[in-house]
């Protein structure tokens, strides 16, 4: 694929008149094929354009995990616009503060979400379901390749999210610069596995429909499932998997207990956090290094999704607790320089700047912040280039490779996810009895990585907690969520009167309080069942007590935390119940019906 003068939508075109026939989207049970998906993108279009909306203005997009989401993202594409990408998991608090963000005038939606609008000066505009609607050409023009394509937030250090803003000619080239490597084409199956709000998604998207290929859409239920995941991976035949480095070990354990393997993998891709190379020695033993490839590939929104190349291989688990991330993309540089900003000799730690094709136009709205961070450099041949500031520490090898170090800021990752922690600590200090938080990332063993906050205030911890905890749940995504809280008088500090974190206490069950107030005389209440699951509960959560409705996620839990929950469920009771049962409801009380469910169904052994 050369990118010349091509736009995501003149690609996607191409491919429409190559395979107007096959399935271009697989979302449960409905199909969409190329030519009907673009017909009803153009729907979409007309109806945007016929409502005001003009070149490269941001649009919207809240659709559920279907059909609809591909239909209304190719739709304002073709519009001319750029896509604003909304999470239905997130807050209304959330979505509202991204619409007046972006200055967004118009949302691609469903009538389903429209409670997450309220109050919102947007005007809906829907997918439609009608084959009447679909027409057959958009109402104008293509885009041009420097135009916006999507507008991307991520967190900020300053207390609020960042607009990523990414051309056409970003996403263009990010996939002719890597189809060397790959050969992707119109035989490969893509799974849809991440949010749309996280750039990863980028790549898994437009993956599968710059070449023809077919996209799968993954529930999220399933998403969170690693057997649920792992089954539809193998009854859709995925051949390109794309996974962070943690979700990826989940899988890899149900793969070992699997009774059938994915045969029709080929390639699966790491990005969005830290890979550690030793964690995929069990993966390497059953399935070798072949066939699928294991790649990682380092990366960053304000460089187009990735950056790097690197396939793991066998050898490289002779090196565990390394993070190899490669070679940079063919048309990106990597520029790693010391506090001073000049280059450091070869095998020396320094951060990573990174230049090229893929480094993203900056942050909409926010002129101080992208001079800040996008700035020049001065090329190896001499002259001025325009370099993004990533923040991270890497090391040159001298093969050419890099290795990934970690963080100079206090930037984290959860389970892929960016997080400036200033953001989260600037909105529990909108509580009036908080003077001062501190927001810590604390392992949990192995991937179950948490956030916990230290708030200062002379508030009682069980009422205090609770107020914080739904605070953060009305304006925060739930990555960004405090698992526990702990209340303290005031915070120790380093002779040069910073926040000294390494003083900070871990948290324990008598020094922690939960994000939602401890039920009152609950245990006497419950069944056997209940108590049982609900000791588990305490156990993995590090919590003093468990209501039999309160639910998981609100008590701290996480992804991770919901599957050694599961596993400890099912020793306990001898069953073998997957985290897709809890789609209703994340509670005790509902655990327990499916658990005597269960049990019930499973004949006595002789």
């Amino acid at each position: 694929m050369e990118p010349g003068e091509h736009t995501l939508i003149t690609l996607f075109e191409e491919v429409v008149n190559r395979f107007p026939h096959r399935v271009a989207i697989t979302a449960g049970d409905q199909e969409l094929r190329y030519r009907e998906l673009d017909r009803r993108a153009n729907a979409v279009a007309r109806r945007l354009r016929e409502s005001g909306v003009t070149g490269e203005a941001p649009v919207a997009l809240l659709l559920p995990r279907g059909a609809e989401l591909a239909i209304g993202l190719i739709g304002v594409l073709k519009a001319g616009a750029a896509y604003v990408p909304l999470d239905p998991d997130h807050p209304g608090d959330r979505i509202a503060w991204t619409l007046k963000d972006t200055g967004a005038s118009h949302v691609v939606t469903v009538p389903g979400f429209a409670d997450l609008l309220a109050g919102s000066e947007v005007l809906p505009v829907p997918v439609g379901e009608d084959a009447e609607a679909a027409v057959s050409s958009p109402p104008a023009g293509p885009p041009r390749t420097e135009d916006l394509a999507y507008v991307i937030h991520t967190s900020g250090s300053t207390g609020l999210p960042k607009g990523v803003e990414v051309e056409h000619r970003h996403v263009v080239r990010l996939f002719g610069a890597t189809h060397p490597w790959f050969g992707f084409d119109e035989h490969d199956v893509w799974a849809l596995s991440h949010s749309i709000a996280f750039d990863f998604s980028v790549w898994e998207f437009w993956g599968a429909l710059l070449f023809g290929g077919r996209l799968v859409v993954v529930p999220r239920s399933v998403a969170r499932s690693p057997r649920g995941l792992h089954e539809l991976l193998r009854v859709q035949g995925v051949t390109v998997l794309n996974q962070t480095a943690s979700a990826f070990a989940r899988l890899a354990a149900a793969d070992e207990e699997a009774e059938r393997p994915l045969t029709a993998l080929r390639v699966v891709v790491f990005g969005g956090e830290r890979l550690d190379v030793g964690r995929l020695r069990g993966w390497i033993a059953r399935h070798g290094d072949a066939r699928p490839r294991l790649v990682n590939m380092y990366g960053i929104t304000e460089a187009t999704v990735h950056a790097s190349h690197r396939p793991i291989t066998t050898a490289d688990l002779d090196s565990p607790g390394v993070s190899p991330i490669g070679v940079p993309l063919p048309d990106l540089v990597f520029h790693v320089l010391d506090e001073d900003g000049r280059p450091v000799a070869g095998g020396v730690a320094g951060e990573l700047y990174l230049s090229g094709a893929g480094v993203a136009r900056g942050y909409l709205g926010r002129p101080e912040l992208t001079k800040e961070r996008f700035i020049e450099l001065e090329d190896p041949t001499g002259g001025v280039c325009r370099a993004y500031r990533t923040g991270d520490r890497v090391r040159a090898l001298p093969d050419g490779d890099h290795v990934y170090l970690g963080r100079t800021d206090d930037q984290m990752k959860i389970r892929g996810h960016r997080v400036e922690p200033g953001e989260v600590e600037a909105v529990l200090l909108r509580d009036p009895e908080v003077s001062a938080a501190v927001v810590l990332a604390h392992g949990y063993g192995g991937d179950d990585v948490r956030l916990i906050a230290h708030v200062v205030s002379a508030a009682d911890p069980s009422v205090l907690a609770p107020r914080l905890g739904g605070l953060a749940a009305g304006l925060l995504p739930e990555h960004m969520r405090p698992s526990a809280y702990l209340v303290r008088s005031g915070l120790p500090l380093t002779s040069n009167g910073k926040v000294d974190k390494a003083r900070l206490p871990a948290p324990t069950v008598e020094r922690a309080s939960a994000p939602v107030a401890s039920p009152v005389g609950a245990p006497a209440a419950l069944t056997d069942a209940e108590r049982r699951i609900a000791r588990i509960w305490q156990a993995v959560l590090e919590v003093p007590r468990v209501g039999r409705d309160t639910d998981f996620f609100d008590l701290g839990g996480t992804s991770l935390s919901l599957l050694r929950m599961f596993e400890r469920v099912n020793s306990e009771f001898g069953t073998d119940l997957d985290v897709t049962v809890l789609i209703e409801a994340a509670t005790v009380a509902e655990l327990a019906q499916r658990v005597e469910a269960a049990r019930a169904a499973t004949p006595p052994a002789r």
